[in-house]
């Protein structure tokens, strides 16, 4: 008989622009032991994005009082807007043997790491900045002044990938997906040892 593992969690982080979120939808789309992570922002809604499917949207009360209820894994505030994850859904995937992923900035990866010592982390970058702001241009969803402060913010955010278990270059979209399945699977492998 064969033995259901318990999933573990998957944190990507990466620049804003990098592509994360693509990779993600990718990964789950391709292989189906993955459950992607839905997080909960107090950020307005982009054009197109669904409340429950990209992010649950929650004013900033409702934020606090998740907070304070300890019904979130991690959250941090990020350029003015809280981010965060909610506990319950990732506890019930995890029971059922999926692999989580995280799709949070660096300083939530950073708590869930302390929290869930075996949880995967692994920083999305692009190509090169000239790429990076390209990407940004190219949503047309975010003004010159907020693309200028992602980017500021990005150079920080450079200073803490040291602490992430890979690094990953998101060029070609299906090569990248494939090596990030080939890591997680491997990582898999190390920590049932």
């Amino acid at each position: 008989m064969k033995m259901k593992h318990k999933g573990i969690l998957i944190v990507v982080s990466g620049f804003s622009g990098a592509g994360k979120g693509t990779l993600m939808k990718q990964l789950v789309h391709t292989y189906d032991n993955y459950a992607l992570s839905v997080s909960m922002t107090t950020r307005n809604p982009r054009p197109g994005e669904e409340e429950g499917k990209e992010y649950f949207f929650v004013s900033r009360e409702a934020f606090e009082e998740k907070i304070s209820q300890e019904g979130l894994i991690e959250y941090a505030s990020y350029c003015d807007n809280y981010y965060g994850t909610p506990r319950d859904y990732v506890e019930k995937q995890l029971e059922k043997g999926k692999d989580v992923i995280l799709e949070i900035e660096i300083q939530g990866a950073l708590k869930v790491k302390e929290k869930f010592p075996t949880a995967l982390l692994m920083f999305v970058m692009p190509p090169d900045v000239a790429e990076l702001k390209k990407r940004l241009e190219s949503r047309g969803t975010e003004s010159v002044a907020v693309i200028e402060k992602r980017l500021k913010r990005a150079a920080e955010e450079a200073e803490g990938i040291e602490q992430y278990d890979f690094i990953v270059i998101n060029d070609k979209l299906e090569e990248c997906v494939m090596q990030m399945h080939s890591i997680i699977q491997l990582s898999l492998i190390h920590i049932s040892e």
